[in-house]
């Protein structure tokens, strides 16, 4: 039994509530503040819907960290969760159900067939999946939970990972691990939908978190629109680039021309530049060594150093007050900067390993600073506690003394430093530019800001932007669609592989579809007229062409199946006109679908076979103007039961034997079998149960069959004796054991057993030269072998004659 502490009364007092399972995390709902879902150390996963009181399983073996809380807006119920779990087949599986109503009947599919390990991400109004089939990944997006879409990098990307970057401007920025890129990524840009991506940086810096998780050097810029930080490996060097218009240009960060005494610094584009850590900070109390704010466009802090590189020693504190064109350095070592008053005041902290008493506070952008002390005694400052965007102007320090003191909470109330609220006289206007240039992402946009040093409060309702004035369309104002490639006029050209002359999709006579140019507008970008109209796609009639690109698959790429499961392909054509397009599937076991046209298809085909076997399962597309045709063989199977070696029990030294491995259920053409004779250690493989074997030593053979079908592996052992001659005799029995004859290989070895020590006792013939061989099935037979005795191999006719002789004599006994 656990136990947790609850407290309604932000922590004065704590109820104490027993709970049977071990919360490792916890997710509280976006917008329903008693909603929880606590994960188990089991790999359950629970919710509660009163803040912890009581707790429901919402279902097991779920992966860690792999469940989300509905967003408003996008699920139609607000207690929707969505799961990645591991299915009672072993495979993983995305699941959506409701918090308090997770049962099998209530459980949802949303991709059918199973998905890699950890691969469940749902951000915004993207949901992102990923499968894996030898030894090729396919990523997948559903975009405001619509159907889920493969997505689309170019053709010989060949993805070895993929880590969503952000999701927040009605697009996606991912890092990509191309197939020649081993501790870099780069960055990919998408379309509205996350379908189709575009690289933008290639070799992006990245490291491992304290959890090993993968943290990539881009930083997107709060409050100002397609503002990108990026650190790039170049010839084993970082090295830190800007983006002004969402990566469609980069450049080198412009260096401080002085030091914080006031002394040149020496440092010229290209060769020396300023470099930032990109990193984001393991404490939640703890900014990042960059920051930025929303309320504050503009405004920069961030960790680094200037110099030919990124380096990690000998950093200093820097700050741009324009969006990133111009620097200037405030401290010479690691400060800890928090934004206060929305962005009107800055307050930093040492980052040394030895305690301060002290803080600064700048009311300019960091241009002067206010020494102040906060405690009488030097503290280990391990974070600070504040409410963001509120009137409360309270921030809390917390750390020690030393490291053996308890925790101290210092409160400060900096409310003193503003004398007023600000007034229209308190600001001045800024415009945002990019090295001069005032069109940035299509518009001239102009902020207001405080006048450097005006000791006044900005207030939650201050409006930052003044106007924002469209541009005409220029070529960056572009980035490149998805099939071409930047190069270094400018311009956008179709990649070798790219297809120009067919449309991205299918497309119906008679309708149009929107053939590119080459460009897509940047989203967010705002640029009117100019070259919008001839970068723009064009609509584009579609003409009457041959059915092409048609795919057939199984819907979890697995080209193997138990028998009698339900089985689901499917088929997709990538140019064509779906509407007059006919399709039939042929499904390789005498049955077969056809559609009047693909369109009426819709996500997929659904298949049972009755039988076992290897089936060709073919799908036809055609027109009037041609046809397309796909097929794969599908292997469906069933679990082996028995096994049953059938050989003879004596063998002619230097002749072929026949051994036979007879299978229950009988599976055609859907096993592999493996044979060993004697002490062999490889095996012999075949796709059929039986083979021919010459064996060459005299005396007992051992033959070892196994049979791997469905998933089983069976094996039987024979002993083979082989000699140079014997005689052999058969047997028939009275009809009534056949009364008593189960059919079991056990029975028939005790029978021959008895049958063998009975002819020697009434023969006087010695047992080891007797073997008893009866035969499955019924009428009940067997058949009698007479060896020769082992030292009179040498004198083979007279032992042939002494075995004919045994023969008359046993015949006469039976």
């Amino acid at each position: 039994i656990f136990s947790l502490l609850i407290s309604s009364d932000e922590g004065a007092t704590f109820q104490k509530f027993n709970i049977n399972f071990y919360i490792m995390s916890l997710l509280f709902h976006p917008t329903q503040e008693n909603w929880i879902l606590a994960y188990s150390h089991d790999q359950r996963l629970y919710s509660s819907v009163d803040f912890g009181k009581k707790w429901i399983l919402v279902h097991e073996r779920v992966t860690p960290g792999r469940f989300y809380w509905a967003l408003s807006g996008l699920d139609k119920e607000a207690d929707l969760v969505h799961i990645e779990a591991r299915t009672d087949s072993g495979q993983m599986q995305y699941i959506t159900c409701r918090a308090q109503k997770c049962s099998e009947e209530g459980r949802q599919y949303p991709f059918s067939g199973r998905i890699d390990t950890n691969s469940l991400v749902v951000q915004d109004q993207y949901i992102f999946l990923q499968l894996t089939t030898a030894g090729r990944t396919t990523y997948f997006v559903s975009y405001q939970r619509g159907p889920f879409r493969t997505i689309q990098l170019p053709k010989y990307c060949l993805p070895k990972d993929m880590h969503i970057v952000s999701t927040d401007e009605g697009q996606v920025l991912a890092a990509v691990q191309e197939w020649n890129e081993n501790d870099t990524y780069s960055l990919y840009i998408s379309d509205t939908p996350g379908v189709y991506f575009t690289r933008s940086l290639p070799n992006l810096r990245t490291s491992r978190g304290l959890a090993g998780n993968l943290i990539v050097d881009v930083y997107k810029v709060a409050g100002v629109s397609g503002l990108i930080i990026a650190n790039k490996k170049e010839d084993a060097q970082m090295t830190t680039y800007i983006t002004y218009n969402k990566g469609q240009t980069w450049s080198l960060l412009q260096p401080p021309t002085k030091d914080t005494t006031g002394h040149d610094i020496n440092c010229n584009l290209p060769s020396c530049s300023l470099h930032l850590l990109l990193q984001m900070s393991e404490n939640p109390y703890t900014p990042d060594t960059i920051s930025t704010k929303h309320s504050a466009p503009g405004i920069i802090v961030a960790t680094g150093n200037i110099g030919p590189e990124l380096s990690f020693s000998n950093t200093g504190m820097f700050i741009s007050s324009d969006a990133g064109n111009t620097w200037r350095q405030i401290f010479e070592e690691e400060h800890s900067v928090w934004f206060l008053d929305h962005g009107g005041a800055l307050l930093a902290v040492t980052q040394s390993a030895v305690p301060t008493r002290h803080l600064w506070i700048s009311l300019d952008e960091g241009r002067q600073w206010d020494k102040l002390s906060f405690s009488s005694t030097p503290l280990f400052v391990d974070g600070v506690l504040m409410t963001p965007e509120t009137e409360n102007r309270i921030i809390t320090f917390f750390g020690h003394f030393s490291y053996h003191s308890d925790w101290q909470l210092i409160k400060i109330d900096y409310s003193s430093l503003f004398g007023r609220k600000c007034t229209d006289g308190d600001f001045q206007t800024w415009h945002l530019h990019n090295k001069g240039e005032v069109c940035v992402m299509g518009e001239r946009q102009v902020y207001m800001k405080r006048k450097p040093g005006t000791r006044c409060t900005l207030g939650r309702e201050y409006s930052r932007v003044v106007s924002a004035e469209p541009c005409i369309c220029t070529l960056y104002d572009f980035e490149c669609d998805y099939g071409f490639e930047r190069q270094a006029s400018g311009k956008c050209a179709p990649a070798f592989w790219y297809n120009v002359n067919l449309p991205a999709h299918t497309c119906s006579h008679g309708q149009h579809y929107r053939n590119s140019t080459g460009y897509r507008k940047v989203l967010l970008n705002n640029c009117r007229e100019g070259l919008k109209d001839t970068l723009s796609p064009r609509m584009q009639q579609c003409k009457p062409i041959a059915p092409s690109g048609l795919q057939l698959s199984t819907i979890n790429s697995q080209l193997t199946a138990v028998l009698g499961t339900n089985i689901t392909f499917r088929v997709a054509l990538q140019n064509g006109d779906s509407l007059s397009t006919s399709l039939h599937v042929d499904f390789g076991d005498g049955i077969s679908v056809s559609y009047s046209n693909i369109s009426r298809l819709g996500d997929s085909i659904t298949h049972t076979y009755r039988v076992a076997g290897i089936f060709r399962v073919t799908a036809r597309a055609q027109n009037s103007h041609g046809s397309d045709s796909s097929s794969l063989y599908l292997h469906i199977t069933s679990p082996v039961e028995r096994i049953f070696l059938s050989a003879p029990v004596v063998v002619i030294r230097g002749k072929e034997a026949n051994l036979t491995a007879v299978l229950w259920p009988s599976q055609p053409r859907t096993a592999t079998f493996y044979w060993w004779f004697n002490n062999s250690t490889e095996p012999l493989i075949t796709l059929e149960g039986s083979v021919s074997h010459t064996f060459t030593q005299e005396g007992p053979n051992s033959v070892t069959v196994q049979v791997s079908a469905g998933g089983t592996v069976l094996q039987d052992v024979k002993i083979i004796t082989v000699k140079d001659f014997f005689r052999s005799l058969l047997l028939s029995f009275s009809p009534n054991l056949d009364e008593h004859n189960p059919s079991v290989a056990e029975w028939r070895q005790d029978v021959g057993r008895v049958v063998r020590a009975t002819l020697s006792q009434v023969c006087g013939f010695p047992e080891d030269q007797l073997l008893v061989s009866v035969f499955p099935g019924s009428p009940t037979a067997a058949e009698l072998f007479i060896l020769p005795e082992t030292n009179q191999s040498a004198f083979r006719s007279h032992t042939e004659e002494q075995l004919d002789k045994a023969r008359t004599t046993h015949t006469r006994a039976y």
